[in-house]
């Protein structure tokens, strides 16, 4: 049985109703470096991405889900499995929160969810997560989880004034029977 609720968070589908939601975590600068967005996006843009949320991962090769509060249904954030490759059984995995929501152990039960989600629903072998160097709450919540550093890209991301290093993080699913 497939189920994407915790104690304290679940996950669900984007709906149309999560535009402002949506559109208030894609067009805040402080997150932009943590996907490397360059530019604001349209509310246009994002209505017609919720348009086609519907789409299954397979057909889309992304699913990006909505992370909420158990106690009163409020969105909280996102969580994404982006570059899925069904043939090597993996995807890249990122999560983000609204800052007002950090540190309250919400990032780390939708980590598992979705990990558990991809490993038993999906039948991925690994996940990975690309993470700035600087990023140590990321890599805390990945580490913590038994993501490992496999690699560093160095001076892989334009921050303006000089390059960042962006460490490559991965999780094997060691279970023989998928």
């Amino acid at each position: 049985m497939v189920t994407l609720k915790g104690d304290k968070a679940y996950l669900r589908a984007l709906e149309p109703e999560d535009l402002e939601f949506v559109y208030a975590i894609e067009n805040d600068e402080s997150m932009w470096k943590l996907s490397n967005t360059q530019a604001p996006y349209s509310r246009f843009l994002i209505r017609s991405y919720l348009e086609n949320a519907h789409q299954d991962i397979y057909q889309a090769r992304q699913l990006r889900l909505a992370i909420c509060l158990t106690e009163d249904n409020t969105a909280a954030g996102l969580i994404d499995l982006f570059d899925f490759d069904p043939d090597n059984r993996r995807a890249g995995i990122g999560v983000v929160l609204l800052e007002r929501y950090r540190n309250r152990g919400i990032g780390k039960e939708a980590l598992r969810l979705l990990v558990d989600y991809s490993f038993t629903h999906l039948r991925l072998r690994q996940l990975y997560a690309n993470i700035d160097v600087s990023n140590t709450a990321s890599k805390m919540l990945f580490t913590n989880f038994g993501f490992r550093c496999v690699g560093v890209k160095k001076e892989w991301n334009n921050r303006g004034t000089y390059f960042e290093d962006e460490e490559l993080y991965q999780l094997i699913n060691n279970n023989k029977t998928i």
